[in-house]
């Protein structure tokens, strides 16, 4: 049974999209309705405001923390169709080091690639299309490309696939097939999951997963902790979660997960993936296991936001350990 540890007051003003914790799990970034993002040290069960970062002219959907190599640095993205990476200069010290605007509707998701990519963030848009955001960490530039027309009507969420290389030992394949090769994820207002490869200087379309019968809210691949298979999680508005596998990245196998009472907005990974994290309008947080015989159970459930009539874009954050 999972209870409730801490409870933090953010002071923000309005409604909280988006909460995450950093890698080390000792600071927590929230964003907010009212244009805000903050950041706080949550170190031995305290919790202590270290930064109220103003940069955005709207509501501010989703922020997210990258990997620490690069240094203190957090992305967040807003219905002012900005992205803003921010960055630690010092301690406390947190400055805007680049502002993407090349969007012509709101930002809805932010998601980092794996690090040993580089510094590269992908952000998904209303206008439909998916950015790529690439940093130059040494010369302080960055490069952009941009999926056009990635989701009809709009692009809600997008999830990097883990940066998996087989060990040399164990893979009898030439040595030029073990580059790994960025993938992502994303799903939109066309109902649809879309599977993206970079190939070369463009990316394109790999697979198209249908099964929703409503809007993706949100999707996550599974972390790779060496099993040979892949796993996406999608929910929707259509309020069911589906689970798809692969073991070959071509064909996709899915299974629903659970039908929900209401709208679905978010699911979330633990850092072994054999933990998935739902959460929906019905402000109940649940947690989700798969068993032996390949079923998903329901292992724990939270009801103690049921009251809040609060925010119904419940995050989970991600499970981070030293």
């Amino acid at each position: 049974m999972v209870s409730v540890l801490n409870t933090i007051d953010t002071g923000h003003e309005d409604m909280i999209h988006c909460a995450d914790v950093d890698y080390y799990g000792l600071r927590l970034a929230t964003c907010s309705s009212d244009n805000s993002v903050k950041i706080f040290d949550i170190k031995n069960g305290a919790q202590t405001l270290a930064a109220d970062l103003k940069g955005h002219g709207g509501p501010v959907w989703q922020v997210a923390w990258g990997h620490p190599r690069y240094g203190n640095v957090l992305a967040s993205c807003s219905y002012d169709r900005k992205v803003i990476v921010w960055k630690e200069a010092g301690p406390g010290d947190w400055t805007k080091w680049y502002e993407y605007s090349n969007h012509d509707s709101s930002v809805n998701s932010v998601a980092w690639a794996p690090a040993e990519y580089g510094l590269v963030l992908a952000c998904g848009s209303s206008d439909g299309s998916i950015s790529i955001l690439t940093a130059n960490v040494e010369a302080g530039t960055w490069d952009c490309k941009k999926i056009p027309n990635a989701h009809t009507i709009g692009c809600n969420t997008v999830s990097w696939c883990p940066a998996t290389v087989p060990e040399p030992a164990f893979d009898q394949r030439p040595s030029k097939t073990n580059l790994a090769v960025k993938r992502l994820v994303s799903g939109g207002c066309d109902n649809a999951i879309k599977i993206w490869k970079e190939d070369g200087d463009r990316w394109e379309e790999e697979k198209r997963l249908e099964l929703h019968s409503d809007w993706v809210r949100d999707v996550a691949w599974a972390p790779s902790v060496g099993m040979p298979r892949h796993q996406i999680a999608s929910c929707s508005q259509d309020r069911r979660v589906v689970i798809w596998t692969s073991d070959d990245l071509v064909n996709w196998q899915p299974a629903v997960l659970h039908n929900f009472d209401d709208v679905v907005w978010n699911v979330s990974w633990s850092l072994t993936g054999n933990i998935l994290g739902v959460s929906g309008g019905d402000n109940k947080v649940s947690l989700w296991k798969e068993t032996n015989e390949g079923q998903w159970i329901c292992i724990s459930e939270d009801t103690n936001n049921a009251s809040s009539g609060a925010a119904q874009n419940n995050f989970i954050p991600e499970q981070r350990t030293l």
